[in-house]
């Protein structure tokens, strides 16, 4: 199978390879070595060439690489050569983009080609029908830690909320977000809450106006900490996180949400705002809250940060995240059982067609 791209967490997650084998990712003309983008295995002349490698094509991630145009000879060849196309709809809005036009008309193109499709929720794939006419199977976005990964949090003396801006990319609100932020923990603090909040911004940023503005938000704010640093490796965030009582998700557009999932793993609740389906990854994890609207905000952090199992460090939060390792573990397995059902689907579709 040629998987878009292959080398990927969210792909070895969901690929069983008793079942399936993966080509690797073809490499990138004048790209360095292990970068995977833009896809070569979306281009005609890649697919006619290496057509007998290949049973089908799994297409997760790459597809702005490439105009509804150029997508359309992508299907039109596999079409040709009579290879299936399965396409897991994991951005119905591409968080890398402020405009989705183009986008939905590369959606459009896709989900009306694809012999069978994959998304992560249920209200996804009710938007997917509603939208573009085509019924999906869901499939639960698996587990991305390792199995021997243990990360249970250090304890804290006040109750800490995180939000970690990266590098203020298209559909994350930085300033909105630590505005609100700002203003809730002033409240909290107010009413006499032991609360911190601190808010990571990676020191390469796409909007240094709007890093300078969240820096200056935050320069006399009571319990308000801004962290600035280099990207943070898995190992690193996996801790960062587990140091939380909370993990406030700041976007302002998007579908689903890996950072929901390595959340619910590490037992930390997430505080988000109610865009695309990220509310329905996880919903008893879930507290949502309107940017602008510190009330609402304080609120959910006061929900989130309620259970027991929410504080860092304690025995509670390190048997729910053994629990919850567990329950993970047999899901992926479910997970990969149900994508090597899809294959064989779509292999069987297109052998009858």
């Amino acid at each position: 199978m040629a998987a878009v791209p292959s080398s990927h967490p969210y792909v070895d997650a969901v690929t069983d390879p008793r079942a399936v084998r993966l080509l690797g990712d073809p490499p990138v003309p004048g790209a360095p070595e292990g970068q995977w983008w833009p896809p070569q295995a979306l281009l005609p002349a890649w697919l006619e060439e290496h057509a007998s490698e290949f049973d089908l094509v799994h297409l997760h991630f790459g597809m702005e690489s490439y105009t509804p145009a150029e997508l359309a000879a992508t299907v039109a060849t596999l079409r040709r050569l009579n290879r299936p196309l399965v396409y897991t709809v994991h951005d119905l809005e591409n968080p890398q983009l402020s405009s989705q036009d183009e986008h939905c008309a590369a959606l459009a193109v896709l989900t009306a080609a694809a012999t069978e499709l994959i998304t992560l929720t249920d209200s996804a794939d009710a938007e997917v029908r509603r939208e573009y006419g085509r019924s999906t199977t869901v499939i639960p976005h698996p587990t991305l830690i390792a199995s021997a990964t243990s990360h249970g949090g250090t304890a804290q003396t006040m109750t800490r909320v995180g939000v970690h801006l990266r590098d203020l990319r298209p559909n994350i609100d930085g300033v909105g977000t630590v505005a609100t932020i700002v203003r809730a923990v002033a409240d909290l603090r107010a009413e006499g809450a032991r609360i911190e909040a601190v808010v990571r911004v990676n020191e390469r940023v796409r909007d240094a106006e709007a890093a300078a503005s969240i820096a200056l938000l935050a320069a006399d704010a009571d319990g308000v900490t801004i962290e600035r640093g280099t990207r943070l490796d898995d190992d690193e965030l996996q801790r960062w996180l587990s140091d939380l009582d909370a993990c406030l998700l700041p976007y302002r557009h998007g579908t689903q949400s890996g950072w929901a999932e390595l959340c619910f793993d590490l037992a930390v609740p997430v505080i988000g705002t109610r865009v695309g389906h990220i509310a329905a990854q996880h919903p008893r994890d879930f507290h949502a809250f309107t940017v602008g609207d510190p009330i609402a905000l304080a609120r959910a952090i006061t929900d989130a940060t309620a259970p027991a199992w929410s504080t860092p460090g304690s025995p509670r939060r390190a048997e729910e995240v053994e629990r919850r390792r567990s329950d993970r573990a047999t899901e992926r397995a479910a997970v990969r059982d149900a994508h090597v059902r899809v294959y064989r689907r779509a292999l069987r579709m297109v052998a009858a067609a």
